[in-house]
This record gives C-alpha cells, structure tokens and sequence, in this order.
C-alpha cells in the first residue's frame, strides 16, 4: 500500500484553524468593547450612547473653579466635568443675544375680542394641571410678552412669532380635529401673507411658531412654505420624523409645572437604584422595560401608575427613566432634573433641548433602545465618583429647565430663544 494522501486533510484542517481564529476574534472583539463601555474608568465620563451620537474628549473649561463653587457641600471639591461644550462661547453670544435680539409678536395675541381670541391669546392659568404637558407651549408665549426681545417694530425684528396654540386648537370644539387643524394654519399663514409684508418676503423663513402637542408636528402639512420654511419650536423633536429638520427646527423642553426651590435629597440618601412609571402600551420599549425590570427589588418600575405618589419615586431614586412612548419626549427628564434625579434617556433619535449648549453625556445616561435589558448592569458600573459628578452637574443646568412668567437669567425661555438667536439673519430679505 502507498502512503496516505495528506493534501485534503490539510485543507480541512487549515479551514479549521481559520475558523478558530475568526471566532476567538470576534470574542475578543466582544468582550473588549462592552467592557470598555461598562468598566469604570477615572479618566473618562461613562455614558452608553446609541450609535447616532458622537463620541466626543472631555474637555477641561476654565470655568471648572465657578463650577466647583456651586456643588452641595457634601460634594464641594470633588472634581466634576462642566456640562456646557464651551461656556465661554456660549455666555457672550448669549449676552449678545439679551442686548440686540428683538421678535415680533403678531397682533392676534393682543386682541381679547376676536372670535378665536382663546387661540392667540396668553393662557390665563397655565398651572392648571389639565395644561400639565403643554406648559412650556403657553410658557413660552406668556415669557415672550413679558420679555424685553419683544418689540413693537416690525422694522427691527430678526423674527417673527405666529401666536396660535395648538393646544387651544385641539380643545376648541369649532376646530379640534387634526385636519381641521391644519386647515386652520393654513388659513391663517395665508391671512398674515394677505394682511402683511414680511411673510412674503422671506416666504416664512424668519417666521416661527412653538407647540407641545404632538398634533402640532402635522399642523403646518397644508401650507407648503409653512411646512418648508418656517421655525418649529417643537416638544416632539425627532430625527425620525419627515416634518421636523434638526437644522431649521428647535427642541422645546417639555416641563411639567412644578414647585421652585425644593429641598433635595442628597444622592447618600437616594435608596433606589432607578424610576419608573408610566403606560406600558404606549411603545415597544416600555413593554420590554416592564417585562424585563418590574420585578427587580433594586427598582421600582411600574406599568401606569405606583402604589406612592409619583414624586416619591424622583425623589428617593439614583436614576429615573426617560423612556420614548408615543412620542420621543415626555416631561420625565424635566421632572427628574427637578427632584435631583439623573435622567436615564432611553429615546432613539430624540434631538434633545439645548443640545449644542449643554453636553448631556455630563449630567445624563443615554441608552439606546437595543440595552434596555443591559439596563442594570449599565448603571451599577458606574463608579460613585462618577455618578456624584452627574448628580453635581444637574444640580447645574436645572435652572435651564424652569420658565418664569418675566423671563430671568439662563431660564428655559431665554435658552430656547438663544437657539431662535442662532438661527435669525439666515436669510436677508427686503421688506420694500
């Protein structure tokens, strides 16, 4: 007998090898790049970012000493990153703003007599708790006529505001339904074009108009340079979505009314590891939070409402969920910020208020939908230091989530219309 043939055993056993080091790659791979998400780490500020978001260095701002002087006593000296991409910038142009900014308001918000007068005018109560998801919608409006950007010459204006209220629109019985809605808009960017100037001459472009009803996002489907061109200032603001442009379009802060001033409890004091309540049906990922988490002891997740007030859970919890329902935005993280709670973001393609004033990443955990069941271990990686810096930089940027009826300081009105700031001279029209 002739000696074995050993070519085909060597291909099979060269495949075999490649094999094997292809799957001790992709192990490595694997294991490396979670871990390097949910290790602690002193040099860099932990956050689980979905894929849309860039991951940007820290960045060390001179301002940290002024910083430094705001923590709680507890945490005074413990070295926190500051929550502002570049504070320096943005404090001068905002100076800038408060001294040269000015918006027209048209006149349909000063006529008490007119037969829709309840859908331009000032809400007259919006602390009632009926408007809960729609205060910052009459905030805005309310602060604006209170505001010193407000001017009564068309001629000075860089922008200019169209009062109407989606949210009265959707309980004013002669209007209600969605498409009546739209034709209404329609029919009354018509009316200013016919009745004024300046729409027609920058086909809305330095026209803007602000809702918290996620009705509002179709409202201006009717009228094409409406839609095309003017300012949403949005609650609902969402990449995913056809009618709202990150670019030409503004985040608005969805806040619930709450109590100034209170008490928080220190992060020593904060027994549970994390928050939630709300209405399972409302998304996929809330269904999956539920079935994944409500029966952890270390939680306190619920379907609807808990067995305790609403506000206990903000405030003896670590983390509290911000998780996408039917829309993108909830007044959860406003909420949070308010009851010194860290907000957990768990809302894919949410084009967050004030992002290119505030970093998130320093006083927020941003979850992609896919982690939900990773949940627990996310955050228990993270180091105390780490999470006393989040809890430190809330304590910050709270004051960028509250209105005033007469706007004051870096409030959440001056803040949304900074973003108004950034985006007016655009476009450069003649009014002759």
């Amino acid at each position: 007998m002739g000696r074995p043939r050993l070519l085909p055993h060597l291909h099979l056993l060269l495949l075999l090898l490649l094999c094997s080091l292809a799957i001790s790659f992709y192990c490595y791979y694997y294991y490396y790049y979670h871990e390097s998400l949910l290790s602690p780490s002193a040099t860099t500020h932990f956050t689980f970012l979905p894929s849309s978001y860039p991951r940007k260095p820290i960045e060390i701002h001179k301002h940290q000493n002024q910083i430094l002087q705001t923590l709680t006593k507890d945490n005074r000296g413990l070295f926190a990153q500051p929550p502002y991409h570049n504070w320096e910038i943005f404090r001068d142009d905002f100076n800038q703003m408060l001294k040269n900014f000015k918006i027209f308001v048209y006149p349909d918000a000063f006529l008490p007599s007119a037969p829709f007068a309840n859908i331009f005018l000032p809400h007259p109560n919006p602390l009632d708790a009926k408007l809960g998801n729609y205060f910052s919608e009459h905030m805005f409006k309310i602060s604006l006529l209170n505001s010193s950007l407000l001017t009564s010459n068309p001629h000075e204006a860089h922008l200019f505001f169209m009062p109407f209220s989606i949210n009265a629109l959707r309980n004013d019985p002669r209007v209600r339904s969605e498409p009546s809605i739209a034709d209404f808009v329609a029919g009354y960017t018509a009316e200013i074009a016919q009745k004024f100037k300046f729409w027609n001459a920058s086909k809305g472009a330095d026209h803007f108009f602000v809702f918290c009803h996620s009705v509002g996002r179709d409202a201006a489907s009717k009228h094409e340079d409406l839609h095309y061109n003017a300012i949403q200032v949005a609650c609902s603001s969402t990449y995913f979505h056809r009618l709202y442009v990150s670019h030409k379009d503004i985040a608005l802060p969805q806040v619930w009314p709450h109590l100034l001033n209170q008490t928080l409890i220190s992060p020593n004091s904060r027994t549970r590891l994390i928050f939630f309540s709300g209405r399972a049906q409302n998304s996929r990922v809330r269904q999956e939070l539920i079935a994944t988490w409500q029966n952890d002891t270390s939680m306190d997740v619920f379907s609807g409402y808990p067995p305790f007030p609403v506000e206990e859970g903000f405030k003896r919890s670590r983390y509290c969920l911000h998780v996408k329902g039917y829309e993108v935005n909830t007044a959860r993280i406003s909420n949070a910020l308010n009851y010194g709670c860290v907000p957990v973001i768990v809302s894919d393609h949410y084009d967050l208020p004030f992002a290119n004033v505030l970093d998130w990443t320093k006083f927020a955990v941003i979850v992609s939908h896919g982690d939900v069941r990773f949940l627990k271990q996310i955050l228990m990686s993270i180091p105390r230091k780490t999470y006393i810096g989040l809890y430190s930089n809330l304590l910050i940027v709270r004051k960028h989530f509250r209105w005033h009826a007469t706007p004051r300081g870096y409030d959440a009105f001056h803040m949304t219309a900074y973003q108004l700031w950034l985006r007016r001279g655009i476009h450069s029209f003649s009014f002759v």
